[in-house]
Formats: structure tokens, sequence, C-alpha cells
């Protein structure tokens, strides 16, 4: 798997990919350090993503039954609704997996677009999530 795993890392500091990734359990963030993810691929693959520092209006609304923040957590699965987790402050990472601009990586049925505006995340069905630090958007 350790090969697999170097492959995938490759992919996500390239331009441009070639094919699908065929690895499972990967943490990578965006060149800022302000967003950071971890997918898989198995089961039609899942990405969860967090964003550290954020503003502007909430993508969905926080739910009243959210005590503790909102507005930074993203989970998208191969199909279906991107969903948002009511949670604690996130802190900041510093994995050495970059997804630098330009960079595409699929998890399953899950593709995932880091650009300079911001990271792009979605599943076959067209459901999917944009973060970036002033604006995040579900659909």
């Amino acid at each position: 798997m350790g090969i697999i795993m170097r492959c995938f890392l490759g992919l996500l500091t390239l331009p441009l990919t070639t094919g699908p990734v065929l690895a499972d359990g990967f943490g990578f963030m965006t060149p800022s350090g302000n967003i950071y993810c971890n997918g898989q691929v198995s089961g039609g693959g899942v990405v969860e993503c967090t964003i550290v520092s954020r503003s502007g209006e909430f993508a969905l609304p926080k739910p009243a039954s959210c005590a503790g923040v909102w507005g930074h957590e993203f989970t998208l699965e191969g199909s279906g609704s991107t969903m948002m987790k009511c949670g604690e402050a996130p802190e900041g990472v510093d994995y050495s997996d970059i997804a630098n601009y330009g960079a595409s990586a699929d998890f399953g049925d899950i593709t995932c677009t880091s650009e300079r505006a911001g990271l792009t995340c979605s599943n076959k069905t067209g459901r999917g999530f944009f973060l970036s630090r002033r604006k995040q958007e579900v659909w």
C-alpha cells in the first residue's frame, strides 16, 4: 500500500492528474493550510474537509440543536448531499501532503480540485461543496 500512497501524493502535487487514485485513507491540505481534508475511496468514497478560518454566511443554516461551532466541517460521500457537522473550534494541521493549486484527486465517486479561489469537491450525483476563507457553498 505504501507504493500506492506515494503515487497518490504525487498526483496531488502535479498540476494535472492522469487517472484515478487507487488507495484509501489520505489526508491533505491546501497550500494556504486553511483547509484540510481526509478522504477514502472504498464504498464509493468519502471526503471530510475542515476550514480553519472562515467568514461570510453559513453554507447551511445552523441547527438549533448545535451548541458548538458551526460552518467549519463538511462531509461528502460518493452519492447524496453534503453534510455539515456541529463541533469544536477547528485547529490547523501540518499535513505534509499538499494539494497544490490546479491539482485534482478522485476519492471513489468524488473529485476534489484545489484552486487559488478555493477547494471544490463534487460527487457522481452532482452534489458537492466549495470552500474558501471568504465563502463556503454547498449544492
